[in-house]
């Protein structure tokens, strides 16, 4: 397997303080707001979103202390764990970005304040039930597989049109845009396409979605390949090594 696209290491040293933290976070929105100017964008337009799946209660809390407020998490029972441990925490959100089995769409409709990928039906139905029951809505990004391999989760590009037409009977999703995840590779300008084609496909989708939904953002671009991203239109960037350092994983994980 190749690796990742960032010539640069795309992780930074485990962060073990609220210094390490505020170092490493300052680090990824300086790059961030280069890669924006770089691109003739506004900076304030892009938002960073830090992936802190696996990491523990301890370390969190030395995150948040640092600044970071919105957090992303895989394992949706993750979530649940963290959302209630961190309950004492004032305005501490949660993003679900990994895949979802209908039967835990309760997690999510009870401790997410968003979810990125969306790529059915029968998740769109199990968490408006949920969302009913817990009188909730829910931001949601519909996962989009641009880079066509079968390992990856999401909707074929030609597919999501009409996917989205039938979420506006899901009233408590709140559809905000598209989510993607690249090609893990060398190319950069096999990376840059899985991009170009989402945007692409948002585009399109601004003059298609039905009427009242606004799909506007682009979650696209992770530690190694964010900059790349951000210059084809991502407005959601997901960052985990690269604020939280490199992660011992689990054989779950």
């Amino acid at each position: 397997m190749t690796q990742p696209l960032n010539t640069s290491n795309p992780a930074a040293a485990q962060a073990n303080s609220i210094e390490d933290f505020e170092h490493n976070l300052a680090s990824i929105k300086a790059r961030i707001e280069a890669a924006a100017r770089k691109a003739g964008r506004d900076p304030a337009t892009i938002r960073l979103l830090p992936v802190s799946k696996t990491v523990p209660e301890a370390r969190l809390r030395m995150a948040i202390a640092a600044g970071m407020d919105f957090l992303g998490e895989n394992k949706v029972q993750e979530v649940a764990r963290k959302a209630e441990m961190l309950s004492d925490v004032p305005g501490l959100k949660f993003s679900v970005i990994g895949s979802l089995q209908t039967n835990k769409a309760k997690f999510v409709a009870k401790f997410a304040d968003e979810f990125q990928a969306l790529d059915n039906l029968r998740q769109a139905e199990a968490l408006q039930r949920r969302l009913e029951a817990e009188d909730r809505q829910l931001d949601v990004f519909v996962q989009v597989n641009t880079s066509d391999e079968e390992s990856k989760s999401g909707l074929a590009p030609d597919e999501v049109q009409e996917f989205v037409d039938q979420l506006p009977q899901y009233d408590r999703l709140q559809v905000k845009g598209l989510m993607t995840l690249a090609l893990f590779s060398e190319d950069k300008e096999a990376v840059r396409a899985c991009f170009v084609r989402l945007r692409e496909l948002r585009d399109a989708l601004r003059e298609s979605a039905p009427a009242g939904m606004k799909i506007e953002e682009l979650s696209m671009g992770m530690s190694g390949d964010f900059e790349l991203a951000i210059e084809e239109g991502a407005t959601v960037v997901r960052v985990g090594q690269g604020i939280f350092g490199v992660r011992a994983l689990p054989v779950s994980h």
